[in-house]
């Protein structure tokens, strides 16, 4: 049994020395708390190159622009300008930023073309559209797993 020495875990466990019989082994139990853990299922996201991408960054350079850094002499004004800059960053964030769900099947590759060709399949049912949805899919991944391969091999600089 490996527990950290200073821990309050070493008080749950109990040895059973009557237990061993012939065995040199000793039987021991420990009782681990297990505590409730939140899991967040939702968070607001901005798709990479989007239309609303590109909004945020500009209205996040003008905000930047805009900033007042003309009197932050004492650390009541700095404070203000700070939580100033957060509040209106927050709230452009809000205005371009969607909710998703945050499922275990969620996919990092799928993008807007693909649940295009999805719907587009589901109100027609046509082989041919499958058969494109599928072709979609493949390209994406493919294309997305290729990047994320270049990001790798260019952050650790070997192939």
């Amino acid at each position: 049994m490996f527990l950290q020495f200073s821990s309050s875990k070493m008080d749950n466990h109990l040895i059973y020395p009557d237990w061993r019989l012939t065995s040199d082994h000793t039987p021991l139990t420990v009782m681990i708390p297990i505590v409730e853990e939140h899991v967040q299922t939702k968070k607001c996201s901005i798709v990479k190159n989007s239309n609303e991408e590109h909004i945020f960054i500009k209205k996040l350079t003008k905000l930047f622009r805009s900033i007042n850094i003309s009197d932050i002499s004492n650390i009541a004004c700095l404070d203000s300008v700070i939580n100033e800059f957060a509040s209106s960053l927050e709230s452009i964030w809000a205005k371009n930023s969607k909710v998703i769900n945050i499922i275990i099947y969620s996919k990092s590759w799928w993008n807007t073309n693909c649940s295009r060709d999805l719907n587009i399949y589901r109100t027609s049912k046509r082989l041919e559209d499958w058969k494109h949805f599928k072709r979609m899919v493949k390209n994406t991944k493919c294309s997305f797993f290729n990047l994320k391969i270049q990001e790798i091999s260019n952050r650790k600089q070997k192939p």
